[in-house]
């Protein structure tokens, strides 16, 4: 996936997060950021980054955004994979 495509899906993932109390409020308490931060933090693909393994961390709330916005299950993580720090990691 091309970076720009995974930092839409990422943003779509955000704001799909923050239609929500019961969603983004998990997501605001392990970030410690105020809903100010994540606006100026939005355009950071660092940040959209972590979005993203914050959606990756839960099986249920991944298939309810994929489901929710049409997205197939495996496009987070080939997203995630696009942004920084998202590589691989190769242990040989």
């Amino acid at each position: 996936m091309r970076r720009d495509a995974a930092e839409m899906l990422a943003l779509d993932a955000l704001a799909w997060l923050a239609e929500a109390e019961e969603r983004i409020g998990p997501f605001l308490a392990e970030t410690g950021l105020a809903s100010d931060d994540i606006r100026r933090r939005a355009a950071e693909p660092e940040f959209l980054g972590f979005v993203l393994d914050h959606l990756l961390q839960d099986e249920a709330r991944l298939l309810a955004f994929c489901a929710a916005r049409d997205h197939a299950p495996e496009a987070p993580a080939r997203a995630r994979a696009a942004l920084p720090g998202g590589a691989d990691p190769h242990w040989t």
